[in-house]
């Protein structure tokens, strides 16, 4: 059985996709980009700016299953520009600490949706 989540607090979806699905106590997170949920705008101030409101979504859309960050066990960040990597691992380590990081892959591609410079998708573990 599958449980849909999708969160007022995290933008809504841009597609046909819901912000999470709940599944045998696993949460797989669809990638979330720097959308402002209350404007609608991108937040594109910098790197930093875009990463924080990226994990800000994913933190509403954890909240909604009633999961924290600590319950992040896999990441995906996709990044548009490799050179960006210690910037945005600065934000990132502000969400994870060393005991509770998640797993992760970090990987430059061509593009993303409305041309953002980053996108994290991930996994989570409720637990049972």
């Amino acid at each position: 059985m599958k449980t849909v989540i999708n969160s007022d607090n995290a933008p809504a979806p841009v597609g046909p996709y819901n912000q999470a699905i709940l599944a045998n106590g696993m949460l797989y997170g669809s990638g979330q980009i720097a959308i402002d949920p209350a404007s609608g705008n991108l937040v594109q101030d910098s790197i930093e700016a875009e990463t924080h409101q990226v994990l800000k979504n994913m933190g509403a859309v954890l909240q909604q299953a009633g999961l924290t960050y600590e319950d992040i066990i896999k990441c995906s960040v996709f990044v548009a520009d490799m050179n960006m990597y210690s910037r945005i691992n600065a934000v990132y380590s502000e969400y994870f600490n060393d005991d509770t990081a998640p797993a992760r892959e970090l990987v430059e591609v061509a593009n993303l949706p409305k041309f953002v410079n980053i996108e994290i998708s991930f996994m989570a573990w409720k637990g049972f």
